[in-house]
């Protein structure tokens, strides 16, 4: 058995797996029978897989998941899965995605992702007859896309759309198993602190702010902000802090028609110059440019 690193590039490289499709930020699977060579794996990227048969079971950064038919397992970024054990009929589908492309699709609605994922720890959603229908019948729409929709000059926002319904879709389904009493008042636990940290972040209109102001604000030292972060999710907060900047960048500079001076502004950066060198830094464009890319 051996391990092995699954990356886009990967993904898309292997002459062995059936893509459906894949852009910068997404690949979509059709069958990943030959993973079942796989003894473990670090998957770099967030990912949806829906079990269509068989099933495989193993642990998740240290922790046992296992995944039968009409079950949908949802891995965070940079898991680690180890000691895998797969019947021989196991085969599924699924969908790898980058952290900017979660953050865009379900903006406000973080909070649950990242509850289900680092708070709660819940990776397996099992679904219904109804469900699973419906996750059929949207696999099917992806899929005259693929095949069929090629000349269509918007098939690529096309699809992006359809992924966006599914994850939202998936989100709603995670809502309703979050626990009623994780009020953020009711509790000062260590994933408590967490949670409030991530919530503080994507409810936040300027996130571009150093961790000791986020940290002042949940009444934390900004070193046990960072260590918490690091324990639960494998980022530090300077990290969780940078993937929502560049995500709220991204969504101004190519869904707005706010000039680059008033985004800069309004994502809470001193002057566009340095608003300028902070894009090119992080997205090797100019704001221009990178709007122009949409």
């Amino acid at each position: 058995m051996q391990q092995e690193e699954i990356t886009l590039q990967t993904l898309t490289d292997s002459e062995d797996i059936n893509i459906g499709y894949s852009d910068n930020d997404i690949v979509v699977v059709d069958s990943i029978q030959q993973f079942t060579e796989i003894n473990a794996a670090h998957v770099s990227m967030s990912a949806i897989a829906i079990c269509t048969c068989g099933r495989v079971q193993g642990y998740m950064n240290g922790h046992p998941i296992e995944l039968r038919q009409n079950q949908v397992g949802v891995i965070p970024t940079n898991a680690m899965v180890t000691d895998l054990m797969i019947s021989p009929d196991f085969n599924l589908k699924a969908m790898f995605f980058t952290n900017q492309i979660i953050q865009s699709f379900l903006r406000e609605k973080m909070s649950v992702w990242n509850e289900m994922m680092y708070v709660q720890r819940m990776h397996i959603i099992t679904l219904n007859e109804d469900e699973m229908r419906f996750y059929t019948h949207f696999y099917d729409m992806l899929r005259l896309c693929f095949e069929y929709g090629k000349d269509n000059p918007y098939n690529n926002d096309v699809i992006k759309s359809l992924l966006r319904c599914a994850v939202l879709a998936l989100c709603g389904a995670m809502k309703q198993m979050l626990p009623e009493d994780t009020s953020i008042a009711e509790t000062k636990s260590v994933d408590n602190h967490f949670q409030r940290f991530l919530d503080l972040l994507s409810q936040s209109k300027v996130k571009h702010r150093k961790v000791e102001a986020y940290a002042s604000e949940l009444c934390i030292s900004p070193k046990y902000l960072s260590v918490i972060c690091k324990k639960h999710s494998g980022k530090t907060a300077n990290e969780w802090i940078a993937e929502h900047v560049q995500e709220d960048i991204r969504y101004y500079l190519c869904h707005t028609d706010l000039s680059v001076k008033q985004v800069s502004y309004r994502l809470g950066f001193p002057n566009p110059s340095f608003f300028g060198k902070y894009v090119k830094e992080h997205f090797g464009l100019t704001p221009t440019q990178l709007r122009k890319s949409k």
